[in-house]
């Protein structure tokens, strides 16, 4: 028909933004706290509020729980299971969307945070170093803290006797150190860098973000994985590579988890609920 159209419709064409470097830094500063509120800076918040229902609640804090493992579906051990890996999964989503975020900015994903098997031994055996000398420490500053009543009894695990038991704890284990160390740690400085902050500022930064998702255990959750942030901002600082702290991380936590659920009512110094 006379003065149609050929059927193919035009493609607007794309338009490209240059932005200034002020631009630039409104869109790192947005993408780290959109990063963190799908995250950890999420989690912070949710600590927060479960800290103040823990002090408004009769009874001290030592009295109550905080359970980090448990059961989903009680009773219903394959669909326990399915859960179990869900939230895994899931978990390290964010992970994923850092390593997206890096690779659009240029940089080779995850590995430009030091996270890569380039280096296995020397990680692993700088991680080993690392998570024995805050393993320790770290026990012996949480029963302290408990007795004194700013901590409550913290529960590594209540799973059900079932054979994925401490398969599931290890991969917990493993998503907790790889989430919190890509993000909180390596992600969260790079970031802080590229915006202009000081060395101090961003260890206080990842010290204190660290520490407020843990505030559900109490004051001596909340102070314990602060100092434990500045440690591990000081060797990721001197290193260069997240690769070891991820693996002291798993480390603490495999160990935690496992003990617990070895040790548990059949030693005195170990609390309970």
């Amino acid at each position: 028909m006379a003065g149609r159209e050929s059927g193919v419709r035009a493609e607007p064409e794309p338009v490209f933004v240059q932005l200034g470097e002020e631009g630039r830094r409104d869109l790192l500063r947005t993408e780290t706290l959109l990063v963190l509120a799908l995250s950890l800076g999420a989690s912070g918040v949710s600590a927060l509020i479960s800290f103040i229902g823990s002090l408004t609640k009769p009874g001290g804090l030592k009295d109550q729980a905080a359970t980090l493992n448990g059961s989903y579906a009680p009773g219903r051990p394959w669909l326990d299971l399915a859960w179990q890996l869900f939230g895994i999964a899931s978990a390290l989503v964010p992970v994923l969307l850092v390593a997206h975020l890096l690779t659009r900015e240029g940089a080779p994903g995850l590995r430009v945070l030091g996270f890569d098997l380039t280096r296995p031994l020397q990680d692993l055996g700088r991680g080993v170093l690392v998570a024995a000398g805050i393993g320790s420490a770290g026990l012996a500053f949480y029963l302290g803290t408990r007795a004194a009543g700013f901590n409550l009894t913290v529960v590594p695990e209540a799973l059900p006797d079932v054979w994925w038991k401490f398969p599931v704890l290890i991969l917990s284990a493993i998503q907790n150190s790889v989430v919190e160390e890509v993000i909180v740690l390596a992600y969260l400085l790079r970031r802080l860098d590229q915006l202009g902050w000081s060395p101090t500022a961003s260890l206080a930064a990842s010290a204190v973000l660290r520490g407020s998702y843990h505030l559900y255990q109490g004051i001596g959750g909340f102070i314990g994985n602060m100092v434990m942030g500045v440690v591990f901002v000081l060797a990721y600082r001197r290193w260069g590579r997240v690769g070891p702290l991820v693996v002291a991380h798993a480390l603490l936590d495999i160990v935690a988890f496992g003990g617990y659920a070895l040790l548990a009512g059949k030693v005195g110094w170990l609390p309970t609920p």
